[in-house]
């Protein structure tokens, strides 16, 4: 059954409504990034380029390691515009956008987060890097989905439930890409990150207004979990790539430079080789592998 016009939205040229991309455009490996002027960071090392596009916040470029294709695309800031990204990503290459219809074979995209976090570990230092094995999302974007945890997923949250649930928050728990964790992840340091709805008061900062409860971010770092595991870091988007890739088929990882301790009060001194330190060495990984 066809999508009505108001669900799939499509631009005058037939490109998806917010990316403004067609199904060409993109390949099968995404690098997802925050910041628009971080795509140009990743593609500058590139061989070639053969697509740049922009609209609003979204910036994508497509070219060429050699013979393997890839795209480097900015979500901005945020669950929410995750939400768009993966979204239209997966209905370029799984919808039929002249007929509005899901195509019978369907495709499954490497989607590999390149971004920045806060640690909530002293012994995870700035300038290093973390894998995310899972994502904690705090954020309430998955609610509206039809996504449910195993038994064993629920005993995973069991301690961090009672420390969020009077913030009026439903935690959810999405492991990462097996696969992208053993390539691209292999030798990075590997966490639980934690992913909230906004930079201030959601992640326990006071500028002018403090938030409801600033100690919740040290009960979370305190925690041991399953298998002895810690939640090592903070951002905004990890979770939610997850989620919405388990739901539709896709492989994801998340990959972040440390740029700041949270528990040390520390920051990087140098946050753009930090980052740059990473896109290489991720670009290195995916196309070894």
């Amino acid at each position: 059954m066809s999508l009505e016009a108001s669900e799939l939205i499509l631009n005058p040229d037939g490109s998806i409504y917010h990316l403004n991309l067609l199904p060409e455009d993109i390949s099968d490996t995404v690098f997802l990034v925050g910041d628009p002027d971080r795509v140009e960071e990743v593609s500058r090392y590139f061989d070639r380029i053969e697509v740049k596009k922009q609209k609003r916040e979204f910036v994508t470029h497509t070219g060429y390691i050699g013979d393997k294709r890839l795209t480097c695309i900015s979500s901005g800031i945020g669950t929410d515009n995750i939400d768009i990204v993966l979204t239209e990503l997966d209905a370029l290459v799984n919808m039929d956008l002249n007929t509005r219809t899901p195509k019978s074979e369907l495709t499954s995209l490497h989607l590999i987060r390149i971004g920045t976090c806060g640690s909530l570990q002293h012994d995870i230092p700035v300038d290093s890097f973390l894998a995310s094995e899972y994502g904690i999302g705090l954020d309430g974007l998955l609610g509206f989905y039809n996504f449910d945890i195993t038994p064993e997923e629920h005993d995973f949250l069991a301690p961090i439930i009672p420390i969020v649930q009077h913030l009026g928050v439903h935690p959810v728990v999405v492991k990462g890409s097996d696969m992208l964790l053993d390539t691209v992840g292999k030798d990075m340091r590997k966490g639980v990150t934690l992913t909230n709805c906004g930079f201030y008061g959601p992640q326990g900062r006071t500028v002018r207004i403090a938030p409801k409860d600033k100690s919740y971010i040290d009960k979370l770092s305190a925690l041991v979990l399953q298998g002895g595991r810690r939640c090592t870091n903070m951002e905004m988007e990890t979770s939610a790539i997850y989620g919405l890739s388990k739901i539709l088929g896709h492989q994801a990882l998340s990959c972040n430079a440390i740029l700041a301790n949270r528990v040390d009060g520390t920051f990087s001194a140098d946050p753009h080789k930090a980052t740059d330190l990473l896109i290489r060495h991720v670009l290195e990984k995916v196309t070894a592998s």
